[in-house]
């Protein structure tokens, strides 16, 4: 019995933020590891301010989650997993993301954090390492240069956090471009 306890346990905590559903998904390139980014204040932005109205569409759909719950595998407002609300909120604008993370991070093209505006989507390590567990959508960017998104934390539900904050500061891997 206690070793099926462990095998659960460590289970949970190697399971990229998603479902457990098989995903599949079209690559040109395999999923690998990325090197971690250094520290990332302070930030100068070259986010102009202006955003498109598929991407407002977008912020909106998201926005409309806020105080979700979180729910391991959920991707409705009875509860989220952070690449269940990505995928849900893209799907419900007509484009199609894969449903986990780590599938996620490889869809749209590489971006600077500097670069970054509404609607990208930004990765992170939260167990440590390099590995993506765990996605959000820009939702601004601040004059002096802060990113903040929306996702589905795992203690808070569906929230907005930012870039600044030393756990997803420390966390954060890359941003992408998917629109």
């Amino acid at each position: 019995m206690k070793n099926v306890l462990f095998a659960i346990l460590a289970l949970f905590f190697v399971v990229s933020c998603g479902t457990s559903k098989p995903v599949v998904v079209k690559r040109s390139v395999p999923t690998k590891t990325v090197k971690k980014t250094p520290d990332l204040k302070p930030l100068e932005s070259n986010f102009s301010g202006k955003v498109n109205a598929q991407i407002q569409e977008i912020l909106k759909d998201a926005q409309k989650y806020l105080g979700a719950p979180y729910k391991y595998a959920g991707n409705s407002s009875a509860g989220f997993d952070c690449s269940g609300l990505v995928s849900k909120v893209f799907d419900e604008n007509n484009t199609k993301l894969p449903r986990r993370s780590e599938d996620q991070s490889n869809v749209g093209k590489p971006i600077n954090i500097r670069d970054t505006k509404p609607g990208d989507l930004v990765f992170f390590a939260t167990a440590g390492g390099s590995r993506v567990s765990h996605v959000g959508i820009v939702h601004d960017i601040g004059s002096n240069g802060e990113v903040k998104f929306i996702h589905a934390s795992t203690s808070k539900g569906v929230i907005i956090s930012s870039l600044n904050e030393k756990y997803w500061n420390k966390a954060y891997l890359f941003a992408r471009r998917v629109l």
